[in-house]
This record gives structure tokens, C-alpha cells and sequence, in this order.
């Protein structure tokens, strides 16, 4: 057998799928000819195809040596170095191909590809837009300007990409998963049809499986959601997003095991840390704080100081009121990171409850001017500044000025208000799947939607977020745009809904303390209220402002409002605001929202 008969045959055998074979018969081509650059580039493609990816960047790399003008050795090798997350270093190998054959398909799609690994997907829509002027009919190319487009935030032209790339290649599953991922994110209910194509061709790794538990949550299909997330972490045990979201799911669901599946991970892996930090973040989350306590002093007893740990543990602490020893873990997050927004947000949220605010305000100076439209910075600043005694607490919490509260009058289509509420009652209580309230938020004996009300089709939903647009302005413009004013220095052009959410309160149901971090503008709208809502003394399901998540010394709530079906209440987002708990049976179902005028993006 010549060489090249040889060679031929090596390939062949790559092209099968059997990698070990391929790379024996090239073996034995290079025992007799060291120097054959075909035979070591097919060497490094098997290895690549065993999984030594190490040793098959070697080989490849070693035929470029001795062929330095074959293009398809850079481009085979640039797909080496994607596929090992090397991305910069794709990227030239990418380019190197391209400078040798610039009319390279394949190249231009794999540095589109990697464009957009390394965060510039405009670029990467760029090499897209080149390949399709030369090709209109390129589906792999439709597809990848699709993610691109995605990841610049154009969904509508990234849903036409994704479409035209199934038109020319039906049977790709690619483009209908990435489509149903899109349609996901747009809670979209052709997702679900998007993404079962994508299995039924193929596609059943663990984007699919993930991306068909959301879909089918965004449904109301809490068992299909369930399924669809445990099979992700069948096929990704370590993978803490799919550990946490099934995680989430099983608890609002009453599972008492809610964390198995994370607990059986945790077991088998005991030197990944991030895994073993999240269920120590769940059991404090879920309120089993002695637990959570344990688990994470004998995670940083076992793998050593870890600033992450520390400042979960400190919160643990902090949970259970015992400040101090909570305090010294979180200065000794804080010294470790102190870059870290979420650590020394942790710090101060300790030092605030010890009313340690001349130690805390030093802190929120800082990070305010590294971004002045954070609310959590502003509502620490707040309270800080109330606890010093400085006008600028009375400043943030106007609440006469802030505090507003609107009485909906009737809506076009619709006899009264009652009428609308009793039919947003419907549908809402329809939307309430879960048993449980969320794992991680801030509603306790009670239950969240899982699904946006931004994209619900009901024409109750739509009216009432129709009927919201007038106080939302009147709001506004009372509000003025004041450039001194952390509030008012965003309020410009038109504005936008970050989230819709509804909540129904159960019998001892209430909502700690908080603010909203994704908002300026932040709601409660009133469906149906208990009869106890009505006594002015007890307050029940009252919504207060002023009172920060953990007790300090002096300050409690300033101003309280009534609930009552029709009332929307408006106030900033950085507001600390929370409900005193009902008592009855009787349920209370109320609609939120967070918005952001659009100059919003364009804060420092």
C-alpha cells in the first residue's frame, strides 16, 4: 500500500467514527515517514476524536510545522482550540486560514462562531452577513447570525434567522433548538414545539433538556418542567444552574427533598466547591439554618478560606441574629474580594443591622459612584443616612412625594372595575401552580407566578397592564428629571417593563422587607383582598415602607397603605417596603411590575 493509498485509508476510518483505528494506521504511515504532514494532521483529528485534546493539538500543530500554507490545517486546528475554550487563540488560527484561502466557508463560520465566544457578537454578525452575500442558501450561517443576533438583544431579526435557516435545512436540530431557546426567552408557547423538532432530530444534550424545562414551566406544566430539568442534571450532574433551578422547582413544588439530586452531586464530587456552596445556599435559603450553618463551616474547614463561603455563612449568622460573629466572616469575604459587589453588599447589610452606620457608609459611598443607579446601594445609602440622622435620608424617602396611589378607574371593554378584577381573578389563580413560595425571594406562606404576565395573551392581563400606562406617566412627569436626584436623573424617554409577576398571600402569608434590584419604578396592584384588610388598627396585608430587611434599633415602618381591589401603589424600586402577614383564609392576589425608562441602559 503506497502512502497515499495509506493515508487515504486513515481517513477513511476518521470519517467512520473509528478514531483509535485512524490513528494506529496513521502511526504506522509516520513510523516510516516522520515528517508526512497529512499523516500527522490526521493523527491530531483522531486524537481529537478519542478525546485527547492535548495530544491532538500537539499533532496538529506539528503539521502546520511542516505544511505552514494548508488552510484547512489552521481552520481543523482553530476548531481544536474552540472546542478547549481557547477562543483567542482560535480566533488568530481562524484567521490565519482565512489569510491563506479567504473564500473558506467553514473558517468564516467557525470564526463567527468564536466572534461571539468571546462577547462580540456584532463582529461575529459581521463574518455572518460576509458568508450569506456570497451564499443566501448557507442554513449553518442563518443559524449562527441568529445567536448573534440573539446575544446583541435583537430578538425579532434573530427569530427570522433562525426561521430561514429551517426553511433551507428542515432537518437541522441546531436551528430548532436555537430557535426554541429564543421563544423560551420570549415565553413564547410555540417554544415547546420548537424544541421537541430539536430532540426528534437529535438534539438531546443538555441545552434541549434544560431549555424543555423551561418551556414547559413557562406552561404551567410543572411535571414536564420537573422532568425536563432532572434530565439536565442526569446528563450535567455538576452543573449548578440545572442543579439550582430543579432545585427551585421541587421546593415550590412541597417536595421535602427538594435538594436530592444535589445532595447525591455533592456526595460524589466533594472537591467542587461551587456545587458544595450552592446547597449550602439552598439550606439557608429554604430557612434550615443549623443545617446550612454546618455544612458550610465543614466546607471551609475541608477545602480552606473561600470568600463566596464566607459570606454565605455570614448570612446564615446574620439570620439567626448573631451579628458579630456574622460581621468578622464578612470582613474576611470583604478583604479577600473587595471588588466583589455581592460580598460587600453582604457586609454592609450586617454593619446596617448593627447600626454600625458610620462603618457602612464609607462602603456605600464607593460603590454608588462606581454606579449611581443601583437600588440596593441607594436603599442601603437610605437607610444609612436615617440611622446618621442626614437630610439625604429624607431625600431618598420622600414619601409624600414617592409613595403614590392610584384608584384604576373603568376600563375600555369592560363594565367596571370589579368585573375586570373578578376575571383577572380567574385567570390569575388559574397561573398559581405552585404549593410552595419561591426558594430565594422574599414572599413567605404564599405563592409567585412562574410565568410573565408581560407575555400572557389573556385579555384580563392585557387590560390591566394596558390601565397601568396613565399613572405610570402621571408619575412621571410629577417626578421631573432632575439631574441631583437619584431617581429623577433616569427619567427620561420611554419606558419599559422589566418583569410582571402576580402574588397570592395565604393564611399567615407577607412579604419580608426588600427592595427590587432590576427596577427604577417598582408596583403593587390590587385583584382581591381578605375583609380583615379593612381594620385600620391590625393592618393585616397593609404594604409598609421604611423598615429594612433585618431589625434595627429605631427604625420601623413611616408609611403604610391600605390594600384595596383597584388601588395600584407606585414608589422606587430602591424603596424598602414589605406586608404585614394576613391572618384568614381568605387569599390576597395583587399584580407587580418593575420599569425602567430606556436612558436606563445608558447609565455609568
Amino acid at each position: 500500500m503506497s502512502s497515499q493509498q495509506a493515508i487515504e485509508h486513515a481517513a477513511a476510518l476518521l470519517s467512520e467514527g473509528k478514531h483509535l483505528d485512524s490513528a494506529a494506521a496513521c502511526g504506522a504511515i509516520l513510523a516510516r515517514e516522520p515528517r508526512n504532514a497529512a499523516a500527522a494532521h490526521l493523527m491530531g483529528l483522531a486524537l481529537k476524536g478519542t478525546g485527547d485534546l492535548a495530544q491532538g493539538e500537539q499533532w496538529l500543530r506539528f503539521s502546520i510545522q511542516l505544511e505552514s500554507k494548508r488552510a484547512e490545517f489552521h481552520a481543523n486546528l482553530a476548531n481544536l482550540l474552540r472546542t478547549q475554550q481557547k477562543y483567542s487563540a482560535a480566533e488568530e488560527a481562524y484567521r490565519t486560514a482565512l489569510q491563506l484561502l479567504p473564500e473558506y466557508p467553514s473558517a468564516h463560520r467557525g470564526l463567527a462562531l468564536t466572534l461571539d465566544d468571546l462577547g462580540r457578537p456584532a463582529e461575529a454578525e459581521a463574518e455572518c452577513r460576509t458568508l450569506l452575500a456570497r451564499d443566501p442558501s448557507d442554513a449553518e450561517a442563518w443559524t449562527i447570525l441568529g445567536m448573534a443576533l440573539a446575544h446583541r438583544g435583537l430578538e425579532v431579526e434573530a427569530e427570522s434567522a433562525y426561521r430561514r435557516a429551517i426553511s433551507l435545512h428542515p432537518d437541522n436540530p441546531v436551528a430548532h433548538h436555537n430557535l426554541g431557546a429564543l421563544l423560551v426567552k420570549l415565553e413564547r408557547p410555540e417554544a415547546l414545539q420548537a424544541l421537541e423538532t430539536a430532540s426528534a432530530l437529535g438534539a438531546t444534550g443538555y441545552e434541549t433538556a434544560y431549555n424543555l424545562g423551561r418551556a414547559a414551566l413557562n406552561e404551567g406544566d410543572l411535571d414536564g418542567a420537573e422532568s425536563g430539568f432532572a434530565r439536565a442534571v442526569e446528563l450535567q450532574p455538576t452543573n449548578v444552574e440545572a442543579q439550582m433551578t430543579l432545585a427551585r422547582v421541587r421546593y415550590m413544588r412541597g417536595d421535602p427533598g427538594f435538594a436530592r439530586a444535589l445532595v447525591t452531586a455533592v456526595k460524589a464530587n466533594r472537591e467542587n466547591v461551587r456545587l458544595q456552596h450552592l446547597l449550602g445556599r439552598l439550606l439557608w435559603r429554604a430557612g434550615q439554618l443549623p443545617e446550612a450553618e454546618a455544612f458550610l463551616r465543614d466546607l471551609l474547614t475541608r477545602k480552606g478560606p473561600n470568600a463566596g463561603v464566607q459570606a454565605t455563612l455570614s448570612a446564615v449568622l446574620l439570620e439567626q441574629g448573631r451579628l458579630k460573629e456574622a460581621e468578622t466572616l464578612a470582613l474576611e469575604a470583604a478583604a479577600a474580594r473587595p471588588k466583589d459587589q455581592a460580598v460587600l453588599l453582604n457586609l454592609v447589610t450586617i454593619l446596617i443591622a448593627r447600626g454600625a452606620a458610620e462603618d457602612a457608609m464609607p462602603l456605600i459611598t464607593v460603590q454608588l459612584l462606581r454606579s449611581p443607579a443601583s437600588q440596593a446601594w441607594l436603599a442601603y445609602e437610605a437607610t444609612a443616612s436615617r440611622l446618621l440622622g442626614t437630610d439625604r435620608y429624607r431625600e431618598l424617602y420622600d414619601y409624600d412625594r414617592f409613595v403614590r396611589v392610584f384608584d384604576l378607574e373603568r376600563r375600555p371593554g369592560w363594565s367596571s372595575m370589579d368585573e375586570l378584577n373578578r376575571a383577572l381573578a380567574a385567570t390569575l389563580n388559574d397561573r398559581h401552580r405552585f404549593s410552595k413560595h419561591p426558594l430565594d425571594q422574599t414572599l413567605r406562606n404564599g405563592t409567585q407566578t412562574s410565568r410573565s404576565l408581560l407575555s400572557d395573551p389573556d385579555p384580563a392581563v392585557r387590560a390591566i397592564l394596558k390601565a397601568f400606562d396613565e399613572p405610570i406617566e402621571e408619575y412621571r412627569r410629577s417626578l421631573g428629571a432632575a439631574p441631583d436626584h437619584p431617581l429623577s436623573r433616569w427619567n427620561t424617554g420611554a419606558a419599559q417593563f422589566t418583569g410582571a409577576w402576580s402574588v397570592r398571600l395565604q393564611r399567615n402569608g407577607y412579604h419580608v422587607d426588600h427592595f427590587h434590584p432590576d427596577g427604577m419604578l417598582s408596583s403593587a396592584y390590587y385583584v382581591e383582598v381578605p375583609e380583615e384588610t379593612q381594620d385600620p388598627v391590625l393592618r393585616s396585608g397593609w404594604i409598609k415602607f421604611g423598615e429594612p430587611r433585618y431589625p434595627v434599633p429605631g427604625l420601623v415602618p413611616e408609611r403604610f397603605v391600605q390594600p384595596k381591589p383597584g388601588r395600584l401603589v407606585l414608589f422606587p424600586s430602591y424603596m424598602w417596603h414589605g406586608t404585614n402577614p394576613i391572618y384568614g383564609p381568605e387569599t390576597r392576589l395583587t399584580i407587580a411590575f418593575d420599569m425602567r425608562p430606556e436612558r436606563w441602559a445608558q447609565s455609568p
